[in-house]
């Protein structure tokens, strides 16, 4: 298991030649980190022009860890061998460090840098990575990592406060400007010595508990990758890519080094792999948070949820949708100032509303399409309040009139559908939701919909009984006496529409609410398809104009797959049945085409005209090709399998059994194609 750490960009508002000498002060040993002991020089060597400095040291560690580890460890102390590379021509200490004290069982590396500010030559960046692989330890590999998490978490952000002690140490003593370095002859009477800057180890393998500068990432990865390609990856990328600690303090608010890095590496993977819209970084750690920081998770639901606001165009919502007008009149929602921790304030009086009577002439869709917009409505609130770091907002649903007509079973669907939907695409955008007036139905509504919210919400649940809400604890906690509505006893008028009941001559027929609901679904120019292995999704486009382009856009919402375009002469079959269908099972929705018959020979019956690629899950991709010839061009989209076996070069056994195994070799693509003739370009 390897846990990863990559910091953000940490600034020292002082030149690197300054800070240069303050990290000198930590060593041999350093009084403000008791348990790094002792370091000795394994080796040393420098420049002929004393322009660069390497050396390398053993580090010796005393570790807090139990005293009972201890023992079966058989060890007081640590070591870690420590390299520097000090280059005073381009201004820039590159530290590299591995653990020597267990090295077969635990792999422990790190990567640091200093470097100059690249807009302010007068400032130092500082970077780093890190990871962590337990292999094995006497059985006790959870423990470690417990004890990892916990002392490292705590000590991580000792590094920058040591450095601005000596900083300070330094001014104190009259010390505020070294000379940069610049080329000179070698002294052959005198050669001089570089100042030597080592950098503190990463902490030992038992405690991890971290020295200055260092970090450990606690995070569980899944990559495959090598630590070492990896962290080198990490400290080269692009100054674009990366995120400032300061930033994230001033926008993001106060992040754990584990949340920022969590943050840094979903980030940095979205702008890798999602060639589509970056979403803002506010937006990347509502989901790291609503999934505790783990981002394997968080990275699925973020990636779902990317794909859904593209294929319904959400981001374009608030400009395109427009309420009906039976919305306007009967829907009892809407905004309301702003709570005691200045959070925008949504007012549901649900219990004035006719349920019933807006999906009767509305219909379950247009009903979430404007629950949607309410949402979209309560982001853009959110990011103009700039004095709330991750700003949400909070709801007030007053419960009043809440009676068994509001639990008729389809209204109950849509319920649970708009809850589905919001809690799955506006993760940690509810700061608090305050019940009034809750009646003896509440509790049969609850049972209802509670299992579909998550834990975290549920928890920022307030539920008042009667008119318990005027009390002490009450409403007047949360929100100031002068804004509260007047129908909860407050002297502001509210502008949330009384609801009734709607007219049943604006119910419209079941058939004219299905036709509806469908054009609403369908307002989306793109389609989705499931791929399975050995029924892969294949697209057919005629052209007729030799000097075509065929555009495509899709996003790999599930596992992995191969795109590839062929062209035929021959127009293939209508699509065939589904051969899963012989199985017993049918693709979802019916949306599995496939045209190619087995029958016909690649390079006889059909060609390739591009590449085969390899898309993988969450990537977003967007392609074109110019045709050659008229004729049928046929996109197809498969399952990404495993190569067959290297030594007997036959088949896996999971693909022969693929057709009854197919539930767990699934994958899922949502695409949009269009075909411009000679004629768009005139």
């Amino acid at each position: 298991m390897v846990q990863k750490y990559q910091s953000p960009v940490r600034v020292y508002k002082h030149p690197f030649e300054l800070v240069m000498a303050a990290y000198e002060r930590r060593f041999p040993t350093c009084h403000l980190i008791p348990m790094f002991v002792d370091s000795d020089v394994i080796s040393e060597e420098t420049s002929e022009d004393r322009s660069f400095h390497k050396i390398e040291r053993r580090c010796k560690l005393d570790v807090d860890a139990p005293r009972l580890l201890k023992r079966i460890a058989g060890v007081d102390y640590v070591y870690f061998i420590q390299k520097n590379s000090l280059n005073h021509r381009e201004r820039t200490l590159h530290i590299e460090s591995h653990n020597e004290t267990f090295s077969n069982r635990v792999i422990i590396h790190e990567l640091c840098c200093y470097s100059v500010h690249p807009e302010n030559e007068e400032w130092t960046c500082f970077e780093q990575s890190a990871s962590l692989d337990i292999k094995s330890f006497f059985g006790f590999e959870s423990t470690v990592e417990k004890i990892a998490m916990k002392q490292y978490a705590s000590s991580i952000k000792k590094g920058k406060e040591i450095i601005e002690y000596y900083l300070r140490e330094l001014e104190e003593e009259g010390i505020t400007y070294v000379p940069r370095w610049s080329p000179c002859p070698p002294s052959p009477t005198k050669p001089v010595v570089p100042v030597v800057i080592p950098a503190l180890p990463i902490t030992p393998t038992i405690s991890i508990e971290a020295p200055p500068e260092s970090v450990n990432e606690i995070q569980v990865c899944k990559e495959g990758s090598s630590p070492t390609g990896s962290l080198n990856d990490a400290l080269v990328a692009s100054p674009d890519d990366k995120l400032d600690a300061d930033y994230i303090k001033r926008y993001l608010g106060d992040l754990t080094p584990l949340q920022e890095s969590c943050l840094i590496r979903l980030r940095r993977w979205l702008q890798e792999t999602h060639k589509g819209k970056i979403p803002k970084d506010e937006h990347i750690l509502r989901f790291l948070r609503a999934r505790d920081f783990n981002i394997d998770k968080a990275r699925e639901i973020l990636c779902q949820s990317l794909t859904w606001r593209k294929q319904h165009q959400v981001d374009y919502l608030l400009d395109t949708w427009s309420s009906p007008q039976v919305l306007h009149d009967y829907y009892t929602g809407g905004w309301h100032h702003h709570d005691k921790d200045g959070r925008p304030l949504y007012i549901l009086r649900l219990g004035h509303m006719d349920t019933k009577g807006l999906v009767r002439a509305l219909g379950e869709e247009s009903l979430l399409r404007h629950v949607l917009s309410i949402n979209e409505e309560g982001l853009r609130r959110c990011e103009e309040n700039t004095k709330i770091f991750l700003c949400c907002w909070t709801c007030l649903v007053d419960l009043e009139g809440l009676n068994m007509r509001h639990l008729w079973r389809p209204g109950v669907k849509a319920l649970l559908r708009i809850i589905e939907v919001v809690e799955a695409n506006y993760p940690e955008t509810l700061g608090r939701l305050l019940i009034l007036r809750a009646p003896r139905v509440f509790p049969v509504l609850w049972t209802l919909v509670s299992p579909f919210i998550d834990e975290n919400t549920r928890k920022k649940f307030l539920i008042y009984a009667g008119n318990d809400y005027q009390g002490p604890g009450g409403l007047v906690d949360y929100i100031d006496k002068e804004i509260i509505p007047d129908f909860l006893g407050g002297e502001c008028m509210c502008e949330v529409p009384e609801g009734g009941l709607v007219p049943k001559s604006l119910y419209r027929t079941a058939e004219e609410l299905e036709n509806d609901e469908i054009r609403l679904w369908t307002e989306t120019i793109y389609q989705s398809a499931s791929i399975f292995k050995g029924a892969p999704h294949e697209l057919l486009i005629e052209i007729i104009d030799a000097s075509s382009v065929i555009t495509w856009d899709f996003d790999v919402c599930k596992g992995d797959v191969i795109f590839n375009i062929y062209h035929s002469k021959r127009a293939p079959q209508p699509p065939r049945k589904d051969p899963l269908a012989t199985h017993g099972i049918t693709s979802p929705a019916g949306n599995n085409v496939q045209l190619i018959d087995k029958s016909w020979l690649l390079g006889q019956d059909y060609s390739m005209v591009e590449s085969p690629l390899t898309c993988k899950e969450g990537e977003s991709v967007q392609g074109s090709h110019v045709t050659r010839w008229p004729g049928f061009y046929i996109l197809q989209w498969r399952f990404h399998s495993m190569p067959a076996c290297a030594t007997t070069n036959l088949p896996r056994v999971d693909d022969v059994l693929a057709t009854l195994q197919v539930s767990s070799h699934k994958c899922k693509v949502m695409y949009y194609t269009e075909v411009l003739g000679s004629e768009d370009f005139r």
